[in-house]
């Protein structure tokens, strides 16, 4: 199979957990399909249809970190400038925060679309992983061929929710799948594996390995390939 191979770095990333609002905003340690998809089509300067498009990630940093920020929640004003005759129109409250951070992020990214390769070379907007201010640099772009193998490595990456029965290791968690932007920005969310620690599988296969990763015990690293939308009964639909 011919894949679409992308190597990003940068200095920090965040992927901030959806449901902390205030006073703390803990991070994933992968980043979640959803972003995924964004940093997909940033580089393609627009929102691409995502049926049929399956990735898989291998994704690592050295070392997390707390950081404080704030947030200005803006309210409408009362009265006048102090000094002059303008009315207010907003006012705020600054709420500061902690974040988590994680530090020389890595991502090394395999898309099935070999053909947006000349996106990723030249992509149409900044290259940022997580938020607006997290900006990355692609040191490698190329399309590589993917071969099949009775035992492969798993290390780094998120798996299928499924794939924690086989390895019995790893977190499950609940990630942001996607969002339908046609929709409001209707979120859904999927349960997956986070495979941190590496596990060799040798047995059912055939599994998707890269060829040009590193060989360990005569086996390849694994791809376990992921998908935006379609059929998965880890799916959670969210108003």
């Amino acid at each position: 199979m011919r894949v679409l191979k992308i190597v990003a770095e940068g200095i920090t990333t965040s992927f901030r957990y959806p449901h902390f609002m205030q006073q703390i905003h803990p991070s994933y340690h992968m980043p979640p399909p959803a972003t995924i998809y964004g940093h997909i089509c940033s580089a393609l300067g627009e929102w691409v249809d995502p049926t049929g498009v399956e990735f898989a990630y291998h994704f690592t940093h050295q070392g997390e970190t707390t950081d404080v920020e704030h947030i200005i929640l803006l309210k409408r004003a009362t009265g006048k400038l102090p000094g002059t005759k303008i009315p207010k129109v907003l006012e705020g409250n600054v709420n500061p925060f902690e974040r988590n951070l994680l530090f020389r992020p890595r991502l090394t990214l395999y898309i099935n679309r070999p053909e947006w390769e000349s996106a990723f070379r030249s992509p149409h907007y900044a290259v940022v992983l997580g938020r607006s201010q997290d900006m990355f640099t692609y040191t490698h772009v190329s399309v590589v061929e993917l071969e099949q193998a009775g035992r492969a490595y798993f290390e780094h990456t998120l798996a299928p929710y499924e794939m924690a029965l086989q390895v019995m290791q790893g977190i499950v968690t609940l990630m942001p799948r996607y969002l339908d932007y046609a929709r409001g920005r209707q979120p859904t969310f999927a349960r997956y594996t986070i495979l941190r620690d590496r596990v060799l599988l040798e047995a059912g296969g055939p599994y998707w390995v890269d060829p040009t990763s590193p060989e360990v015990k005569g086996a390849y690293q694994g791809l376990a390939f992921l998908r935006f939308t379609g059929d998965d009964d880890g799916s959670i639909c969210v108003a």
